[in-house]
């Protein structure tokens, strides 16, 4: 991963049986995720996983780990994260593996840990599954980034044990993981102790901790055990998952990988190297793919067309962001009926309660999530064949732009948009808002005459009426417009068009998780580059080899 390797292919598909660092236990109510990370287990040679320090593959197991529990276990309604090694809970990201790291690599993969955590808070908000940290021994860095993703924190209090973000000290980086973003708007420590507790590299223990809203409770190590699990038993009272509910088995996706392609049943990624382009082609139901009841909907299983695609969708973002980052535009297309993605978002709506519906629309919004937080130009081509209906114009609503095609002397072929409910709120974006509402700034004129169209075929004509297009070139002027587009896009410096497009893409409110994002792009990205953290003498180059990193003390 240094300059002088190759960056491993990396493949985000993996099972329990396969897991070489986490361990998964499950009583009645309660799962126990143990961190007992393999320090021979590293995805790549050059450094060693000790003290529970994790890297890519630690983080792909732990992504794992939690889906399964969300579909396979719905019995579950509290996960407890505490550590299988000797007062050690987990010492955060591997320094080694940080300092051997390109700097793209060091991103998106603080990217990914940073939507596994954020994923823990989602399914605590939307499906009633807990997560409780029992920090059962020292807890640094990345590591606490991981309890602070929990809905609480429980800290044993043996004089040892402490939490921690040395970064700033140590590295001389930020908390890559949001750590700086939830101390603050999730726990609300004073700022002035945020400041001394993250410009301390021995971090805060005991009694102090729990004062200073770092940790919710401290147990001493007897009692911590039964503490722990006292607080499961509480969290899972209060969740709704169905105690008695058959769980889905998540089997192996069919896919194919190819020198230039990503096949799956209902997903293709095919890529021109030449163009530095990828073009995506999404594909519809098909009507015998349609049960309309939860029996059904339980008897398909893992085979049930939107858990699918979902997973289909998810795997093919995360694999083309970290294989493949010379393709910089990704050109998003549909095809199949319409009708058939109207059929799904109805049965999805209607059951929208029962829990493997609701964990299905889950995995759904994270992943158009992972599309907004792709680093990469996205272009939706609307063209004939399409279905940008539904759940799947939410794909062209994630664009930069998109272009519909219009053909004005054959009105049956043009391509149509449809909007339903389901583009009203159904897979909010990480502001909160809806893909519509960041579209139209809330404002309501405009939002009511998208709501007045919902369930109209809309043109390319009638789209750009409503502003739901970007431009609607017709059939002599299509081809030279979007390929002119292209052209030039790819032609423009992908750091330029990262930033704009990630400033762009998050015009709405500002909440949590916005500011955890935006700050990873813009502030981690910067320092990550800096002489003082990467340089020859930076503090992440020299850590470990008993030399004193050398600053330039200049500030910029």
């Amino acid at each position: 991963m240094s300059s002088a390797t190759a960056a491993p292919h990396v493949d985000y598909q993996t099972a329990p049986s396969r897991y070489r660092h986490w361990k998964l236990k499950f009583e009645g109510p309660v799962a126990t995720l143990a961190a007992d990370f393999d320090e021979n287990g590293g995805l790549a040679p050059g450094y060693k996983l000790k003290l529970n320090s994790y890297d890519l593959g630690v983080d792909i197991e732990l992504n794992d780990a939690i889906q399964r529990i969300r579909f396979e276990h719905p019995e579950v309604r509290t996960v407890v994260l505490t550590s299988a090694k000797e007062k050690v809970f987990c010492s955060g990201a591997n320094i080694f593996m940080l300092g051997l790291s390109t700097h793209a690599w060091k991103v998106n993969f603080c990217k990914f840990t940073n939507e596994t955590r954020n994923g823990l808070e989602d399914s605590s908000k939307h499906s009633g599954l807990k997560f409780l940290a029992a920090v059962n021994g020292a807890c640094a860095g990345g590591g606490y980034e991981l309890a602070l993703a929990c809905d609480e924190i429980i800290l044993v209090d043996d004089r040892s044990s402490a939490v921690s973000l040395p970064e700033v000290p140590l590295l001389g980086v930020l908390p890559g993981t949001g750590g700086l973003t939830r101390v603050t708007d999730k726990r609300h420590v004073r700022h002035d102790l945020a400041d001394l507790f993250c410009t301390s590299a021995e971090g805060v223990r005991g009694q102090k901790a729990k004062d200073w809203r770092l940790v919710d409770a401290i147990a001493k190590p007897a009692q911590f055990a039964a503490k722990v699990q006292e607080r499961a038993l509480e969290l899972a009272a209060g969740s709704d998952r169905p105690a008695e509910a058959k769980g889905v088995l998540l089997t192996p996706l069919q896919r194919t990988v190819e020198a230039d392609a990503l096949r799956y049943g209902n997903v293709v990624v095919e890529i021109d190297r030449v163009k530095r382009t990828a073009t995506w082609t999404v594909k519809a139901p098909t009507s015998t793919a349609l049960p309309t009841s939860t029996a059904e909907i339980e008897a398909q299983g893992a085979a049930w067309y939107p858990l699918a695609l979902a997973r289909e969708l998810e795997d093919a973002i995360l694999m083309m962001r970290t294989n493949e980052l010379e393709i910089g535009t990704w050109l998003i297309k549909t095809e199949g009926d319409a009708a058939a993605v109207l059929a799904m978002d109805a049965t999805l709506l209607a059951h929208q309660d029962h829990w493997l519906v609701r964990e299905t629309t889950g995995l759904l919004r994270r992943t158009f999530s992972r599309l907004d937080l792709s680093s990469r130009s996205l272009f939706a081509l609307i063209e004939a064949g399409s279905c940008f209906a539904g759940s799947f114009l939410e794909l062209a609503l994630a664009c930069d732009r998109s272009y519909q095609l219009m053909l004005p002397d054959d009105a049956a072929r043009g391509p149509k948009l449809t909007v339903n409910d389901a583009n009203f709120g159904l897979y909010p974006m990480i502001t909160g808002q809806s893909r519509l509402q960041r579209r139209f700034y809330d404002e309501a004129p405009a939002l009511e005459a998208v709501r007045a169209a919902i369930g109209q075929p809309l043109d390319a004509d009638a789209a750009m009426a409503l502003g739901l297009v970007t431009s609607n070139p017709d059939d002599i002027d299509w081809t030279d417009e979007v390929r002119i587009a292209i052209e030039e896009r790819v032609s423009m410096s992908p750091d330029a068009l990262t930033g704009m497009e990630a400033n762009l893409r998050f015009n709405g409110p500002e909440n949590m998780f916005t500011r955890v994002f935006g700050r990873l792009t813009a502030w981690q990205n910067w320092i990550f580059q800096r002489p003082n953290a990467v340089g020859e003498k930076g503090a992440l180059k020299v850590y470990g080899k008993g030399e004193k990193a050398a600053f330039n003390w200049t500030r910029v």
